[in-house]
């Protein structure tokens, strides 16, 4: 998949740098053509409006996602999901403005169990990844490290099938 490679060379040139510039450096790159299918309805829970802002442009530029929101705390995701907010897939940052993406996590698999939950956190431990498989989590990516698998994984779902 092409955009696999251009973000894990993105990835390799912004080692050291954070996220954010990681991200950057991949959507400078040309996007991958979108197919016509219906897109994957993400739900972005993230409480740094410029890695929330980067992440969403390099959904919806390289694959065939729609972000169809996004919360920066706890209240504002479980009051998302509470309104009847439809999604397939969900990335949730454990660490928030306020709140906990772990609780975010938790209600998420009870309110939308057929979603497909994913944490993207600088956390992401073998304790963290025990509590968010126990919680639900599909899947566990590190921030820093685990960007490509993550656009794998979405890649992977996009392409699976109906939404």
């Amino acid at each position: 998949m092409k955009h696999l490679n251009i973000l894990a060379t993105a990835t390799r040139h912004a080692a050291g740098a954070t996220l954010v510039g990681a991200l950057q450096t991949l959507n400078s790159a040309m996007p991958a053509p979108r197919n016509t299918t219906q897109a994957l309805r993400c739900f972005v829970v993230e409480d740094s409006a410029v890695i929330r802002q980067n992440l969403v442009a390099t959904l919806e530029e390289l694959l065939d996602v729609e972000v169809v929101g996004s919360a920066e705390d706890e209240r504002g995701a479980i009051d998302w999901l509470q309104r009847g907010g439809d999604c397939n897939l969900m990335i949730i940052d454990i660490f928030l403005r306020s709140g906990t993406g772990l609780e975010v996590l938790r209600r998420a698999r009870i309110e939308r169990p057929e979603a497909h939950l994913v944490v993207l956190t600088n956390y992401a431990t073998a304790d963290i990844r025990r509590r968010c498989a126990q919680l639900g989590a599909d899947r566990v990516f590190d921030k820093s490290a685990e960007l490509d698998e993550l656009l794998a994984y979405c890649a992977e779902l996009a392409t699976s099938g109906p939404h």
